[in-house]
């Protein structure tokens, strides 16, 4: 089993004004999965990705990557963890202003033991010619194309994507799913996305359903459709 996910609990606030957010999520995702985390908004799937990646801590239960538990790990053996086996991609893009587009990309190369070679990312990406430029001189689907690149030259075992055509229109949006199945495909990545588009389950192996903190249902597609095909 790659990816164990045991038992997760996350509450915040004290008190009366306590909320459980995370009510007991048990979930396996194997190797190279692409895994859709779907369900409304308070549903847990944006907690659930940000504990998975160690940005968040869990009150109960634990992470496992390859039988590396995230809960036995101090704070710098937890930032490796982070840099070793994960990268990150966000509704906002979050580029350094004042870096190029092939800088903002090799910053994440800086994090990696095994980082893939950022021009070969930048022509996969479609961005290559515009290495040069500055974020302020891209489209939104051209900077969030940057932050893919910056997240995939880090060559991670599992990419996290929390809404990350969210501020994107239609056509740019299949775009960047088209991306994100190349990169699991070409560079054999898991794949773990919160959406709240039930479209986008269509394009997934496994399809992970939550409401009100807990998993409602979790399929495996036994037929796909690529992104390019999806409709909503």
């Amino acid at each position: 089993m790659f990816l164990e996910i045991s038992n997760i609990r996350k509450s915040y606030g004290e008190g009366e004004s306590r909320t459980e957010v995370l009510k007991g999520i048990d979930l396996s995702i194997e190797k190279g999965e692409i895994c859709v985390l779907l369900g409304p908004s308070g549903s847990g799937k944006s907690t659930l990705l940000n504990i998975i990646g160690g940005i968040d801590g869990a009150d109960d239960g634990y992470i496992a990557i390859n039988g590396e538990k995230t809960a036995d790990m101090k704070e710098r053996a937890l930032t490796r963890y982070r840099r070793k086996h994960l990268g990150y991609i966000f509704q906002m893009y979050n580029l350094i202003p004042n870096l190029n587009i092939k800088e903002n990309v090799e910053v994440g190369a800086y994090l990696s033991d095994k980082p893939l070679d950022t021009d070969e990312i930048l022509r996969t990406l479609g961005l290559y010619e515009h290495r040069h430029k500055l974020p302020s001189q891209l489209s939104g689907g051209q900077q969030q194309r940057t932050a893919i690149g910056r997240a995939i030259v880090k060559n991670p075992d599992i990419l996290l994507c929390d809404e990350p055509t969210g501020a994107l229109d239609y056509t740019t949006s299949k775009e960047i799913l088209t991306l994100i199945e190349d990169v699991n495909r070409k560079y054999g990545s898991t794949i773990i996305m919160v959406t709240h588009n039930a479209a986008f389950a269509d394009m997934a192996d496994r399809v992970v359903k939550l409401r009100d903190g807990q998993i409602r249902k979790n399929t495996v597609n036994t037929v796909k459709k690529s992104a390019a095909e999806l409709d909503w």
